[in-house]
């Protein structure tokens, strides 16, 4: 049989036996499927002459090794989840954000906590002075999650919470919050990033030293696999690594990398791979090197589908699946020209739908200067639904595949990623690439390169570099209400007031106890927050077993 006749032979049994039965559960968009001036768009485009290695390079989407996309249908079935990333101030007030988002379409919510929250302080404490509600919202207790989601119906919406170092914190707060509203948790959708390797990489809002804190990840993990199945347990995070000044080939990489810390401490905990893997999901950013970004996207799909077959013996196809949300590029925003902001969004937008995102969070061009307007969030969310509903790229599965560009990239972007988790298995693992500063300082390289070649004029930022104007930026700028730390504050102060202390103590020992020994983390927590134990309370019950981490390399 030649390579032809084995594609044509494997694209009619993935249509019988896969695409058919997927449509029969969940119907395409559309009966047919055309072009604005009305010509018929296929499905899935196949090479003419096909080359060696089409199956087992490219294959079909909803197969191994998955490089045209995760479902067997992608967007003709259903678009992806239009996500708006929000949070500020006090959770009234980022209540009435997340329902005008809803209002205006979003299909699902993506929440932005204050540093104090990310980090474990309540808003009280000396530590959170000056940040409180500034860059997302500030949760101290279960009250302020239940006024966070104050009709919103958590049965409807899916949810997914940009916190690390609190996560399982967070994550039993909204648990809480579902068992309020009548919601049993194994209803429950959504996801909480969890990823703490890449807060020791890029962000630094950790808490915990790595070892205690990969034993929380892999106590969520398992918590969540037998009480809250539809929960994607974390959300392994390029997004932050590439902000910090990575290639697209090193955010892949050292995201992977991650990953595989993730599952060997999941493994050695003694889960079943198959078990956790199909919850595992990753974040990526998009920038705006629109061919780079899409080969960046498949790349990361068949490098995962690879490794977690072959390498960890996962035998669920679920498992082998690199299912992702994209952000476009928070770092590429300049606060010259702020409309400029809006052409990089929609580029960067298009390359994460074209590389084959399950959900997308678009930047507003007024967030280089503030957080965003209402007016400039539903801008970014438009953007979204003009490519989902005209642009057309939505009606064909992977549309970009077999561009002989594209094709090379993908390769190479591989080859390279590839390359990074070699070095760094041969180092003993990320944790000891991170504490010896190997990851820290290629990123750093990679930025500082990236920065010179802007500023001698090598690489052109429209607006910054050329094309400048002397114009002062002309557009609404939001700031969070100066009471909010003193609204916050007085809160957290009527919650201590009328809870019960012995309840709260109580809470608390339990906590210490389970983190003393080897019990899961995730009940008495939960517990913990019912009785309104603060975020801060918890966190320093944890931290007097398990210490602070303060970053030192080796």
């Amino acid at each position: 049989m030649t390579d032809s006749q084995s594609v044509s032979h494997a694209h009619k049994q993935w249509e019988d036996k896969l695409v058919n039965k997927t449509i029969a559960r969940f119907p395409e968009r559309e009966k047919e499927f055309t072009t604005v001036s009305g010509v018929p768009v296929d499905r899935l485009y196949l090479p003419d002459g096909v080359e060696d290695g089409y199956l087992d390079k490219l294959g079909f989407p909803g197969q191994y090794p998955f490089t045209r996309g995760v479902q067997p249908t992608m967007y003709r079935g259903r678009f992806w989840t239009m996500r708006q990333y929000a949070g500020f101030s006090t959770a009234e007030e980022s209540n009435k954000r997340y329902r005008y988002l809803l209002e205006q379409g979003s299909t699902g919510l993506s929440v932005a906590f204050d540093l104090p929250t990310q980090i474990g302080y309540d808003s009280d404490d000396p530590m959170s002075a000056g940040e409180v509600g500034k860059v997302g919202v500030a949760i101290d207790t279960l009250a302020d999650m239940e006024k966070l989601f104050d009709s919103i119906p958590l049965d409807k919406v899916s949810t997914s919470m940009t916190i690390n170092s609190t996560a399982a914190i967070l994550l039993a707060m909204y648990i809480a919050v579902g068992e309020k509203q009548g919601v049993p948790p194994e209803k429950l959708e959504g996801t909480i990033q969890n990823d703490i390797l890449k807060e020791y990489i890029a962000r630094g809002t950790y808490r915990f030293p790595p070892k205690p804190s990969l034993r929380i990840i892999s106590d969520i993990f398992a918590y969540c696999t037998k009480h809250v199945p539809s929960w994607n347990t974390i959300s392994i995070s390029g997004y932050h690594i590439r902000e910090a000044g990575s290639t697209a080939a090193q955010e892949v990489a050292f995201t992977l990398a991650d990953a595989i810390c993730y599952v060997e401490t999941a493994t050695k905990a003694g889960l079943s791979i198959d078990d956790f893997a199909p919850r595992l999901a990753f974040f990526f950013a998009a920038h705006t090197d629109v061919l780079e970004e899409v080969a960046k996207f498949r790349a990361a799909r068949r490098l995962y589908a690879r490794i977690m077959k072959e390498r960890f013996n996962a035998g669920n196809p679920k498992s082998w699946m690199l299912r992702f949300h994209t952000q476009t590029g928070g770092v590429t925003l300049t606060a010259q020209q702020p409309d400029n902001n809006v052409i990089r969004v929609t580029l960067q937008a298009l390359s994460a739908v074209l590389g084959g995102t399950q959900s997308l969070h678009t930047n507003s061009k007024d967030e280089a200067l503030a957080l965003p307007t209402e007016e400039s969030v539903r801008v970014a969310l438009r953007t979204q639904q003009v490519i989902a509903y005209e642009s057309g790229v939505a009606n064909t599965i992977d549309p970009l595949g077999g561009s002989y560009a594209i094709e090379k990239l993908t390769d190479q972007i591989e080859e390279q990623a590839m390359q990074y988790i070699k070095k760094i298995d041969e180092m003993g693992g990320m944790v000891h690439a991170i504490e010896t500063g190997y990851v820290q300082r290629q990123i750093e390289e990679s930025a500082y390169r990236y920065g010179q070649s802007v500023e001698k004029g090598e690489r052109t930022v429209v607006g910054v570099n050329k094309f400048q104007t002397d114009e002062a930026p002309n557009c609404e700028i939001f700031t969070v209400p100066p009471e909010t730390t003193k609204k916050q504050v007085d809160g957290l102060k009527a919650v201590r007031d009328k809870r019960d202390p012995r309840k709260v103590e109580q809470a608390l020992a339990a906590v210490k106890k389970a983190a003393q020994g080897t019990d899961n983390l995730m009940p008495v927590i939960l517990e913990a927050v019912k009785a309104y134990a603060s975020i801060g309370e918890v966190c320093k019950t944890l931290q007097e077993v398990y210490g602070e981490y303060t970053e030192s390399f080796n």
